[in-house]
């Protein structure tokens, strides 16, 4: 296993390759390091993950990590690995070596197929940017550079699936037509919109329900990987602690069981930059004015709605 200090290393070279780039958004290094290492990752309960650096004329030139899931592969009955963390210099022989290792690290556990930039679950980053290159990045999203999908169809992979990121302007009131749809869906299902000023009782009354709820909702997508019990309190304790109440939306039904959820929080995207991904010596004062609205953008997190509840205006 590679140890914390070589974990850093790999995930700074995923910064360090972006310096200087005005659209693409750092991760904080600690959290990646923790989602990497056994112990700390309740995901690797199930899933097991090589991470492999290539060098050239003795730097970094690239990284990659290989992800086996077993649950989603028990579940799809795949035989099936996973890449993800993926980063390189724009040189094909670099970008072969990181690809064949993966390659062949999962061969050897008898996967017959590798798909991706995808982490252990949803969770994490996935997905590589084809176009919109110049436009600015998200704490969500991944950016990388125009060469990447050039060297991915080189290698011989092509698409699968895309997703598309949108950018909403916020009108200054909810149109009348949205507002009279709302309150139509709300009468006809019994439906009320709940709102906390506590997050420690948030957690407490629909914590789990809204990780399960999301694993219903999301059960069908592109990729999708149930979260454990483990993994929901993991990030029960990971997010809901720090959400900005305000951004939070919860929908129940007339026996208070949990419908609908959206959860947004101001933009984190200048207060990574300027943090480089270092919560130390000001990265965590940046963070911290951008979680109290230094800034005019929110980014949608999560939405999820009951399956039952889909396409009825919820």
């Amino acid at each position: 296993p590679a140890t914390k200090k070589e974990l850093t290393r790999y995930v700074k070279f995923g910064i360090d390759l972006y310096k200087g780039n005005p659209y693409f958004v750092p991760p904080l290094i600690f959290d990646d390091v923790n989602t990497l290492t056994p112990g700390k990752n309740p995901a690797f309960e199930f899933s097991e993950a090589q991470s492999f650096m290539a060098y050239r004329d003795g730097k970094p030139a690239g990284r990659i990590t290989a992800i086996i899931n077993r649950l989603l592969n028990e579940k799809t009955g795949r035989q099936e690995a996973r890449f993800g963390f993926v980063d390189f210099i724009d040189d094909p022989e670099v970008s072969r070596a990181l690809f064949e290792t993966a390659e062949q690290w999962a061969r050897e556990r008898g996967m017959k197929r590798i798909i991706g930039p995808m982490g252990f679950s949803d969770m994490d980053h996935e997905g590589m940017l084809v176009e919109g290159f110049e436009e600015m990045g998200t704490m969500a999203t991944i950016y990388n550079y125009p060469y990447y999908p050039e060297h991915m169809r080189r290698l011989g992979f092509t698409p699968e699936a895309e997703w598309k990121e949108f950018y909403i302007k916020v009108p200054e009131r909810i149109p009348e037509k949205y507002q009279r749809i709302a309150d139509l869906v709300q009468r006809r299902f019994n439906l009320k919109v709940k709102k906390y000023t506590s997050r420690k009782k948030l957690a407490e009354k629909y914590g789990e329900d809204l990780f399960r709820l999301i694993n219903d909702a999301y059960a069908d997508l592109y990729g999708y990987s149930p979260l454990t019990d483990k993994q929901i309190d993991y990030y029960i304790d990971m997010y809901l602690g720090f959400l900005k109440l305000d951004y939070v939306s919860i929908v129940v039904d007339s026996a208070d069981r949990l419908v609908g959820v959206g959860i947004s929080m101001p933009s984190m995207t200048k207060a990574l930059q300027k943090s480089g991904g270092k919560l130390f010596p000001t990265g965590w004062w940046h963070l911290l004015r951008a979680m109290k609205g230094h800034n005019d953008v929110v980014d949608l997190m999560l939405i999820a709605v009951k399956p039952e509840y889909q396409s009825k205006g919820v």
